[in-house]
């Protein structure tokens, strides 16, 4: 999502990367928190990849690949798309976090079998990093569609919506 809001010139490039570093760190920390959790269960095994994403056997409805591709792209973007339009200071105040976790549930319920929902390659690397494996060699998908489809938001929605004042304090701020 950062990518795209940097592409919609509401990120700052210079915060760009450091920014993507502490989502990754604070993934892994989510991700090794998980697994302490889970793993106090008796028989619990990493088989089912802690919440992993996956293409083809590793899908949780066995999607193939360029399924698995265009969705996460498609429903990147569409989350991008209402977070921009949400954040835009044309939009009404005040209802930006309902529209953006009202948008984030139903990408979740869509995409959930398809991918086990990335939309967020932090998200996808913390859980590969424990499940290990072929989700590891399989999340270079989960980092190259979104950032793919937030970049092509970020380039859409001023050109859909024209010019937006909203500052990048806001889009912190409700994101």
């Amino acid at each position: 999502m950062s990518f795209g809001l940097w592409a919609g010139k509401r990120f700052p490039g210079s915060e760009l990367v450091p920014y993507a570093i502490a989502q990754v760190a604070g993934a892994i920390v989510a991700a090794a928190i998980l697994y302490l959790i889970a793993s106090g269960k008796e028989g619990f095994s990493l088989a089912g990849g802690l919440a992993s994403n996956g293409y083809d056997n590793l899908s949780p409805g066995k999607y193939a690949l360029y399924s698995c591709f265009v969705a996460e792209v498609v429903l990147t973007f569409m989350f991008l798309m209402v977070i921009l339009g949400a954040t835009d200071s044309r939009a009404p105040a005040g209802f930006a976090p309902l529209a953006i976790g009202l948008g984030l549930t139903l990408i979740h319920l869509i995409s959930i079998p398809v991918t086990n929902t990335s939309v967020n390659p932090a998200r996808s690397t913390g859980p590969a990093l424990f499940a290990g494996g072929n989700y590891i060699w399989q999340v270079w998908l989960f980092w190259v569609a979104p950032i793919l489809g937030g970049i092509i938001a970020g380039v859409v929605y001023p050109a859909v919506a024209g010019a937006s004042g909203a500052s990048t304090e806001r889009v912190s701020r409700a994101a």
